[in-house]
């Protein structure tokens, strides 16, 4: 298997403390998906968004990269692998991952919404914070919100276009575009596999379910030994 095409989502992150809209307990709970992860929210409330990412920003700061960060880390050193993550932590960049595609943006960089300039998030943002391009109070997360075009989606589908093997790493498989990958790489004839606590319902080859600290550096031993 030459070229590797890695997606993971929260699941990669779940077990260092990091959860998402779906958990019952967490952060999220507290809020409404409208009122923080939309355009529309920001809008109408860009203090309450602040606050929202500016605890998400200070959690992922208090995390530390797990062994499945440490293991994809490991094989991203490996010509022909591509790691794509749903993930907005920095999690994987910590544990020494080469240039990870965040197709949901960044919780660590900051977005002008007027001019689009882009820089290192401080650890707290507000409303008032001026651009430090074109000087405009609109900054904002550089996350992608629901109603939003995911990041380097063109890099993306090239490296499922010529993949020989996709691995869905932790991600419920409900969310597009993401959750069309596999059919992407099956239709380009790349072998599929999923590593996750429960299978999505994906149309995958094969499908190992335990939590990511266990699968990910197993099969990833396996690849490097290869």
């Amino acid at each position: 298997m030459d070229r590797i095409v890695v997606l993971s989502g929260a699941g990669l992150s779940a077990e260092q403390g990091l959860g998402t809209f779906r958990d019952k307990g967490g952060l999220w709970r507290h809020y409404d998906l409208g009122d923080v992860a939309t355009p529309q929210g920001f809008a109408r409330d860009p203090d309450l968004v602040h606050r929202f990412y500016n605890a998400r920003r200070a959690n992922m700061r208090a995390a530390a990269p797990g062994a499945a960060h440490d293991a994809l880390a490991r094989l991203s050193q490996r010509p022909g692998i591509t790691l794509v993550t749903q993930n907005v932590d920095d999690l994987l960049e910590r544990a020494g991952a080469r240039d990870v595609i965040h197709m949901h943006g960044e919780l660590a960089r900051a977005l002008c919404h007027a001019c689009g300039a882009r820089w290192d998030a401080p650890a707290r943002m507000a409303p008032t914070d001026p651009c430090p391009r074109c000087t405009a109070r609109h900054t904002r997360p550089d996350v992608v919100w629901f109603g939003e075009i995911p990041h380097h989606m063109d890099r993306i589908e090239a490296a499922l276009a010529r993949a020989d093997l996709f691995v869905s790493i932790g991600t419920s498989g409900t969310v597009y575009p993401a959750a069309g990958f596999v059919e992407m790489a099956r239709t380009a004839g790349a072998q599929t596999l999923e590593l996750n606590l429960e299978a999505s319902g994906g149309r995958f080859d094969a499908i190992r379910k335990g939590p990511a600290s266990q699968l990910v550096p197993n099969w990833v031993a396996e690849v490097l030994r290869q």
